[in-house]
């Protein structure tokens, strides 16, 4: 009988059924979570996603409400706690405050911020705001009667995305996101660039985030920093330029 055993043990040996350890499980790939700004909605990146798809990323859109910089920062949270694996969180404008706040997780790994609002703890978006004379675009906002703010097609064109043709910012005009007024004095209750690389695009033909605040925003947080000769909207008018940036900061963090 200790023969036979010994037999058949020498037979799954050579067969390499308990032969050494199992294979190691592939390590989860990167995910790029991308938060959009005021005045848009997931697709804004429609452009940059298949670029990052092609290099390898896994990659998600989230849908803003954006009712309120809770409300915003809880949709980002969601789409964090779904990634398998270490985060690149992406944030366009106002959604540079959303990452702000809902990027102190330890899956988030790296931050990227395009043309974005990148503040500290205790600030809001009107903080920055109030340290300059009010852009012009800001007062002819249009505002319904449960306190969003839309902008004027003819805004959208010679100040949100000058760079994009006269269809595309018709179409941008007609499917921008209501972005609610409190958002502008939401104050963040966390700043989750502390303690984490950072790169930071600016966009130096920006009419709504005045190029020099974004590059003073860009140095106090340290960040790696690209400049484009881009409006507002730099990941539908230089979307390679955007998909490089966020892809150096998720080769950065293996």
């Amino acid at each position: 009988m200790n023969n036979k055993i010994l037999m058949m043990a020498a037979g799954l040996l050579a067969g390499g059924s308990i032969a050494g350890a199992a294979p190691a499980a592939a390590a989860p790939k990167t995910t790029v979570v991308l938060v959009h700004g005021a005045f848009a909605d997931g697709s804004s990146w429609n452009r940059v996603i298949p670029l990052l798809q092609a290099r390898g990323l896994e990659v998600v859109a989230v849908q803003n409400p954006l009712s309120s910089l809770a409300d915003d920062a809880s949709a980002a949270r969601r789409a964090i706690e779904a990634a398998p694996g270490p985060v690149v969180l992406v944030g366009h404008s106002w959604g540079g405050a959303v990452i702000t706040e809902a990027g102190d997780d330890p899956r988030v790994k790296a931050l990227v911020y395009v043309a974005a609002f990148a503040l500290e703890k205790g600030e809001s978006v009107n903080d920055l705001l109030k340290a300059g004379p009010p852009p012009a675009w800001a007062a002819q906002l249009r505002r319904d009667s449960a306190g969003f703010l839309t902008l004027p097609p003819d805004v959208v064109a010679k100040d949100f995305a000058q760079d994009l043709p006269e269809a595309e910012t018709k179409l941008m005009a007609a499917t921008q996101g209501p972005w609610s007024e409190r958002c502008t004095a939401d104050v963040l209750s966390a700043a989750a660039w502390h303690g984490r690389s950072s790169w930071y695009l600016v966009a130096e033909n920006d009419h709504m985030i005045d190029p020099n605040a974004q590059a003073a925003m860009a140095a106090r947080i340290g960040a790696n920093v690209t400049r484009v000769a881009a409006s507002h909207v730099p990941m539908l008018s230089q979307p390679q330029q955007v998909a490089s940036v966020i892809a150096a900061a998720a080769a950065y963090i293996h």
